[in-house]
């Protein structure tokens, strides 16, 4: 169970967010500040106290002790609450990741969204080890099996009942859907870009966004993002490359 601090001076917006925290059976407890002085004064209180605080909802844009500046004091405690930013400033996602932000929410949240962000604190929070593994895919050509290790490929392609899986050394057709390569495969990184590409978030460069049109420049590669994915696929390739992108 965890216990949390949310902080906005929006009176009407802290009293939503710490409604929905308070719905999720995964917080234990919110405790809830109205700006980022009085915020500090709490988190230095409840832990010198001895008081568990695992996460801190926080806004950015805020008079006096904005949550930029109060995340940086944060991270100087010897052991740092997780933080999650709530803002409605998009573009400050490249310095909340930096800071090492758990996740990044926009205004105004969502309730399913506000339970993917708490999925991930609890996650951050209780971290299972890495066994460190790479799937390797078999991929039969004429007589030989290839095997292509996960770290290996760029993106991956839907051919109808096949799937097209692009590597520095060529491309390989393997017998799957897309959707069930995404299931397997989105703890590792890969990420949908549109209903018919998944790509490897570690081979990532650049997300460019250019007359309305989104793209990402995995291995030479250049790709379209559709509409319906970009702030997702932004959203996770900060979080993944701690401010590469920009």
């Amino acid at each position: 169970m965890l216990r949390v601090l949310a902080v906005d001076d929006e009176v009407p917006a802290l009293e939503e967010l710490a409604y929905l925290l308070r719905q999720d059976d995964r917080i234990e407890h919110v405790t809830t500040a109205a700006d980022g002085v009085t915020a500090l004064q709490d988190m230095v209180q409840m832990i010198g106290g001895g008081e568990r605080l695992d996460g801190v909802f926080l806004d950015i844009r805020m008079p006096g002790l904005d949550g930029l500046d109060l995340a940086r004091l944060v991270g100087g405690f010897p052991s740092p609450p997780r933080l999650v930013f709530v803002t409605a400033h998009e573009e400050c996602a490249v310095q909340a990741f930096e800071l090492e932000a758990v996740d990044y929410l926009l205004k105004p949240v969502r309730a399913e969204r506000l339970s993917e962000a708490v999925r991930r604190l609890e996650a951050a929070a209780n971290p299972v080890p890495d066994p460190g593994q790479d799937e390797v895919i078999p991929v039969e050509l004429g007589g030989r099996t290839r095997f292509v290790p996960q770290q290996a490929v760029w993106f991956a392609e839907a051919k109808g009942d096949y799937v097209r899986l692009h590597t520095v050394d060529g491309s390989y057709l393997v017998r799957m859907s897309l959707a069930a390569l995404e299931r397997r495969w989105s703890d590792a990184g890969f990420i949908r870009i549109h209903r018919s590409t998944l790509v490897s978030g570690r081979h990532v460069s650049e997300l460019r966004f250019e007359g309305g049109r989104v793209t990402l420049t995995v291995g030479t590669e250049t790709l379209q993002v559709s509409r319906r994915h970009s702030r997702q696929v932004r959203e996770q390739l900060v979080r993944q490359h701690r401010g590469v992108i920009s």
